[in-house]
This record gives structure tokens, sequence and C-alpha cells, in this order.
């Protein structure tokens, strides 16, 4: 797996940007079906509105639930999964990143309980974790889960971490990192954060990360189709979209099981209690007060513990694997909870949409069109054409070129190889290139062949016509000079 695969809220939405960028699509928003006219959330302004979606992006499947105080408005599911059942609102979905939020809440459930410190140090409180770096015997549980932890994927082997086969061999394999920051002092987005909480977790309360969540998270919520381990609560495969035509594929290998930065399985009706208690109504696992603390940003950046806090106060966090999306956000004002999952990861991120639209509609607003990325899909598909097509003309055409360069200075002739050979620079730079556009996160060349496979497909075949070409035209050169 492409290290630290789960759990990205934004970097897919910033190289989805890229990619357009790149290939001159100037947007990814195509016009889709008319978004339903009622902007009240009612269980038909919300299937209307879904149905559109749906079609709009194409996405094999998606779920919804929408909730207001105490009560579910709606939950559902439309489309189907890989195995061509008919998607419901408890059909089971990874949710990828959104786990935090859970992570987080059982460190202040054993909080409140006294078994762990959140202002104290997790060294102290977890045997095993060490790092090489003085600094890290200063991290405190409550930096691990507003990530001010000065952890980084910059300074952390997210890589080898992927090879983890339990949380305990997950935090003594961080003993050779080191942090990029001084405790407290900067936010950096990192999952190692809530594996280090999650190990904490198993710790404190002498349970594993698993059954921890079923007896104190799940089961008191009414949780039925959630899990930690896909063992317990099997998803269908995912899908990747290639050029308009959805693919179900594996989810990329490495550390989801027991992950407490994104191993939550769930469905929509269970995310619709989450949100109810998330939002201080029905069943409540911790107090007023540990709910408040959750939910207020630390001082160095607008995140709390597993939740972006927003200017005006409403709760937002997405997560992205491979072949997975979801997004979860509540309004503490309003009352109102959206959580929208769904089973393909294109390049445009269908949940964060769906939210969106979702949002405006319990505001009162109409919601803009759904919109998908079949523009991106169409160009990088046109460009891959083009590209294959400009190798083809480059070989039948190089005994040509090569005459006319023959006699030419050497350094003149190798600047004449700079245009066809860059395609195969860009693309060796790629995972380089995506982790700048990410901000630093770890990318890897599995992970740039799942959601992004359009993009990749285009740059390799780019890749390969420049360097044919530039083979065929040298090895013309030779013919030419030997005749010569």
């Amino acid at each position: 797996m492409h290290p630290n695969a789960p759990n990205r809220p934004r970097w897919i939405r910033r190289i989805a940007a890229a990619a357009l960028a790149a290939t001159a699509a100037v947007t990814l928003a195509v016009p889709g079906a008319a978004a339903a006219p009622a902007t009240d959330l009612t269980p038909a302004s919300i299937d209307a509105y879904m149905t559109d979606l749906r079609e709009a992006t194409g996405v094999p499947g998606i779920s919804v639930v929408v909730t207001h105080g105490d009560q579910i408005v709606h939950a559902a599911g439309y489309g189907h999964d890989s195995n061509g059942d008919e998607l419901t609102e408890d059909s089971p979905m990874r949710v990828a990143s959104v786990s935090k939020s859970f992570t987080a809440m059982a460190v202040m459930i054993l909080a409140e309980e006294g078994a762990i410190a959140l202002d104290e140090p997790v060294a102290d409180q977890l045997p095993g974790f060490a790092m090489a770096d003085p600094r890290a015997g200063e991290v405190t549980v409550r930096q691990l889960v507003n990530q001010t932890s000065g952890f980084s994927d910059t300074t952390i082997d997210v890589v080898e971490l992927e090879d983890a086969i339990s949380l305990e061999d997950y935090v003594a394999r961080m003993a050779d990192d080191s942090l990029a920051a001084d405790p407290g002092t900067d936010w950096e987005y990192a999952n190692p954060n809530f594996n280090v909480a999650a190990r904490l977790v198993e710790v404190a309360s002498g349970r594993s990360f698993a059954d921890f969540m079923e007896e104190r998270v799940f089961a008191p919520l009414g949780m039925e189709h959630s899990a930690t381990r896909d063992e317990t609560v099997r998803p269908a495969l995912g899908y990747n979209n290639l050029f308009g035509l959805w693919l179900p594929r594996e989810e990329a290998p490495g550390f989801l099981d027991d992950s407490g930065s994104g191993g939550i399985i769930t469905s929509a009706a269970d995310m619709g209690q989450w949100l109810i208690t998330q939002n201080g109504q029905g069943t409540q696992l911790v107090s007023e007060a540990g709910l408040t603390a959750m939910h207020t940003p630390s001082e160095v950046q607008d995140y709390g513990m597993g939740w972006s806090v927003e200017a005006d106060g409403t709760l937002v966090h997405s997560g992205n694997l491979m072949t997975y999306n979801a997004v979860e956000r509540i309004d503490p004002e309003t009352g109102y909870g959206i959580a929208v999952l769904t089973n393909g990861a294109g390049m445009a991120d269908a949940t964060y949409t769906a939210m969106e639209g979702l949002a405006a509609m319990a505001a009162g607003e109409a919601p803009a069109d759904p919109s998908g990325d079949q523009l991106a899909q169409f160009a990088l598909a046109a460009l891959t054409a083009i590209a294959i097509a400009l190798g083809v003309i480059g070989i039948a055409r190089s005994r040509r070129w090569a005459s006319k360069r023959a006699g030419q200075p050497a350094w003149r002739i190798g600047l004449r190889f700079i245009p066809v050979l860059l395609p195969a620079v860009v693309f060796l730079a790629y995972p380089s290139l995506v982790s700048l556009i990410s901000n630093g996160r770890t990318v890897t060349w599995p992970s740039v062949f799942y959601f992004a496979l359009p993009l990749t497909l285009m740059l390799l075949v780019a890749a390969l016509s420049g360097t044919v070409t530039a083979i065929a035209r040298l090895l013309r050169l030779r013919s030419v000079g030997s005749a010569a």
C-alpha cells in the first residue's frame, strides 16, 4: 500500500486540481441533472438530490444519512456494490480518516475514567513508545489527537509503518524516527498520531482496539454494522474511475486492520447514531465537557480532536482511501449532522460534493448542480490518445528527422531531444511532485495507480511515446552517420 494511504482529508482534491491544470481541463464540474428544487431536508428532497448527484458523478454506489437533534431525518443508499447488490443505508463502507474522530472518542472515554492523562507525556503512559528524538518524550496525548505532536511524513518512515502487523508493532517501528517540530508548536496532518493513540487505548484499557471500540463505542450507540477489521464487517470492493469506466479493485494492502487513523468500517445508518451523539444528543459516551474539548481547536490550528473546526463552528472531517471516500459534518448550532460514504474513488470526491449540497439545503439554500470529473476523464483520455499518436508519428518520421540533423553539432542535436524526453522526466518525478503538492505527505508509486489512474496512465503513455521516439531518432542518427 502506498504509505499512510488511508485518511488524507485534502490531498486528493489538491491532486485533482493539479491534474486538471496539467491537462488544460479548466474545471472538474460538469453540469449534471437538475438539483432537487426543494431546499428543505426531507427524505424526498434528499433522495432527489442524491439520485441526481449519483447520475452526475457516475459513482457506482453512495450512501447518506442526515440527522437533526436526536433524530435520523433520512438514511439511504443509492447504486450498487461490487457484488451487484443494491446499496442500502446498512451497507458497510470504509470511511478512512473519518476514523480519527472515533479514535479521539476512545481516548476521551478513557481520559474521563482516569486511565489516560491527556496533558501528560505519551511516553509515560505507553510502554514501547520511543523515538530517535529526545523531544518525543514531551509529546502529550492531547497533542496526538489534535495533531500538534510534531509527527510528520517528512521525518517518519511511513512506508515502513505500512508493513506493521499490529498497533504494538506500528509503535515499535517508530523508534528510529524523529519529529519535524517541537511538540505543541505546529500542526501537521499525520496518521501516526492516531495509530499511537489507538495503541494507547489498548494499553490503558487492557483490551484490543477492536474490542474496546465494539464494547465502548459501537455497541452503546447501536452501531451494528461497524468494526475496525474487515474480518468482522467485510465491505465489498471499492472502485476507481478510468476514463469514465468504474473498475472494482482490491483496496491497496497495508496497515488498515485496527488502524486508529483510518481502519473504521461502518454504514450510513450507523453514522447517523454517531452524528447524533457528536451533536450532544441521544446516548452520550462522554461528558458535555469532554465533547466540547474534542470540538475545540488547538492554539495553533483550527483542528480539534479528530475534527476540523470551521470558522462558523461547523465540524467536518473527510476520509480518502484508494477505493473509498467518506465525509462527516455536524453543525452544533442548528443540530444538523450529515455523513456521506461512497465505494468509488475518482479524481473528484463525490462525498464532499454531496455534503456541501446537503449542507446548503439544511441552511435553506438551493444546492449547486451536482458535478463529477467527467471533463477531467475525457481530457486525460484525449491526451493519452494524442500521446500515442505523437509517438507513432515520431517513430515514422525519425529517418527524416535524422537526415535533417546530420552534420549538426552534438549539443544542438541534444537540445532537440529535450522536448521528447521531458515527459519521461516528469513521470519519473511524479510521486515526488504529488508529495510536494500535498504539503509533504508521502506518496508512492502504488498509490498513484489508484484514484489518479487516468492521470498516471496519461503521463506513462506520454513518457513511453517520447522515450521510444528518442530511441528511434538516435538509431536513425547512427544509421545516417554510418552511411556518411
